[in-house]
């Protein structure tokens, strides 16, 4: 588990504002499952969904999350997964391919978490944000996400990894407008998925 627990460039969980966040919602619980449950839905409401509300900057790194109150998905994970980690609850990186408009092509990435929890095991959320048609909860053991896969060139990945993928904090890094990261969001085809240890 250690390497879900890891600090890291992007997952900056001992930056001083994400350290006292982490404590200040974690306060007064007394379980993992409590904790996780908390600090899910303040990433899920409190930061703002960069396209759903078209907010700049194009935020990566856990602690810039924080400052700016504002994240693709992606982003939204990197500070979810700090906050986790910073309340010593181990937490990783997951991803599906959706389609961009629910029409089919073209397609894009999307992230989201795994959280340790010592009842269940591994137990997946997408703090993405809800609105009209996404409804993500917190309800284990049954899994809530925002999306579900429509197409056959969708794919919900399995695997669980431990930092985010490269490619996607490249993309992140890459852009400085909500707009211009719509018009570059990452995406990896199925059946380069397994290079990218996704499979």
């Amino acid at each position: 588990m250690k390497e879900y627990l890891q600090v890291s460039d992007v997952i900056d969980w001992n930056h001083p504002e994400v350290m006292t966040l982490a404590q200040q919602i974690s306060s007064g619980l007394e379980t993992p499952g409590a904790i996780a449950k908390a600090c899910f839905e303040w990433v899920r409401d409190e930061i703002f969904h960069s396209f759903d509300y078209q907010m700049n900057p194009v935020t990566c790194k856990a602690s810039d999350v924080l400052q700016h109150k504002t994240g693709y998905c992606f982003a939204k994970s990197h500070l979810l997964a700090a906050l986790l980690r910073a309340n010593q609850i181990p937490a990783g990186f997951c991803y599906q391919r959706l389609s961009i408009d629910d029409q089919g092509a073209p397609y894009s990435l999307h992230g989201f978490n795994a959280i340790y929890l010592p009842e269940i095991g591994w137990y997946r959320v997408d703090a993405r944000g809800n609105k009209a048609g996404v409804n993500a909860q917190f309800v284990p053991p049954q899994e809530q996400l925002a999306f579900k896969i429509q197409f056959p060139e969708e794919a919900d990945f399995p695997a669980i990894v431990a930092e985010p993928l490269q490619m996607i904090v490249e993309a992140l890094q890459a852009q400085t407008s909500w707009d211009s990261m719509l018009q570059n969001l990452p995406d990896i085809s199925l059946e380069s998925a397994k290079r990218y240890g996704l499979l």
